[in-house]
Parts: structure tokens; C-alpha cells; sequence
């Protein structure tokens, strides 16, 4: 097992950190998607759409327009956590996982069993980005920098 993990650890070791949060926001996004597509298999949910509400929330233009603005954010850090200057990108992931988190966990509080693994996963993926943001090295060696080029590791 040890073998294992040491190789798996050497696999991603060349792997810059903003590519890994950039994989790891696309990946809790499926899941998010998945997650809330199957809650359509579900009667008492397709009964609450039916009636005009979710989760003690109307389904009106504004519901739709924040959770538009909700999925939205983590959609455009997949990008942006490979074009954002290295401190904004770790402020800015470690602020968000952590947002995301806390309204993941509240979001699956008395859900059924799927919504809960997805759910954990999510927050795992979401611990994952923090410890990637928070752990981003200063500085970078780098093979041939070119005259005046910036480094993507010092803010």
C-alpha cells in the first residue's frame, strides 16, 4: 500500500497546484450536477417542484437568479484558478471551498443517502482545494524563465 501511494504521490508531483484546483472545482461540479440530477428521480422532490417550492425556498425569477449566481462561482474557477495571480488564487479558493463547504453540509442536513455521499465528496474535493491553496510554494525553480516573465507560484 505504501508503494502505492508513494506512486501515485510522484504521478501528480509535477502537477502544477492551479491545475489541480482548477481539476478539483470541475470535479466537485459534476458531482454537484449529478447529485441534484438524481433528485429528480425522487417523488417528493418532483412533488415540491410541482408546488412551487424547494427546501422551504419559493421557485420565483430571484431563486433562480442566485442559484444561477450559486453554480456560476465554481464554474468560473475552473478557469480562474489558472489565470489568477497566485495570492488573489489562493485567497480567493481557500474563501470559497470553504463557503461552498459550509453551504454543502447545511444543504444535506436530513437528505437521503446518495445526497449525503455526494455530498462528502464534494467537501472532500472542496478540503483538497483549500489544502492545495494553502500549501502553494512562494516560488517556483524554473528551467529557462524568459527575460521579464512572471512566475504563476510568487503573488
Amino acid at each position: 500500500m505504501a508503494m502505492a501511494a508513494c506512486s501515485i504521490r510522484s504521478l501528480f508531483s509535477g502537477v502544477r497546484g492551479f491545475v489541480k484546483i482548477s481539476a478539483l472545482w470541475a470535479s466537485m461540479l459534476l458531482i454537484f450536477a449529478y447529485v441534484d440530477l438524481f433528485s429528480l428521480y425522487r417523488p417528493d422532490f418532483r412533488a415540491d417542484i410541482a408546488a412551487g417550492e424547494i427546501g422551504g425556498f419559493t421557485i420565483n425569477e430571484s431563486f433562480l437568479l442566485g442559484t444561477t449566481a450559486y453554480v456560476l462561482i465554481p464554474s468560473l474557477m475552473v478557469f480562474g484558478a489558472l489565470i489568477l495571480r497566485p495570492r488573489v488564487n489562493r485567497i480567493v479558493n481557500i474563501a470559497l471551498s470553504i463557503t461552498y463547504a459550509l453551504t454543502i453540509i447545511v444543504g444535506a442536513i436530513r437528505e437521503w443517502n446518495y445526497y449525503i455521499l455526494g455530498s462528502a465528496i464534494e467537501v472532500a474535493l472542496l478540503a483538497a482545494m483549500v489544502y492545495y491553496a494553502w500549501t502553494w510554494p512562494k516560488e517556483e525553480v524554473s528551467e529557462a524563465p524568459s527575460p521579464g516573465a512572471r512566475s504563476r507560484l510568487t503573488p
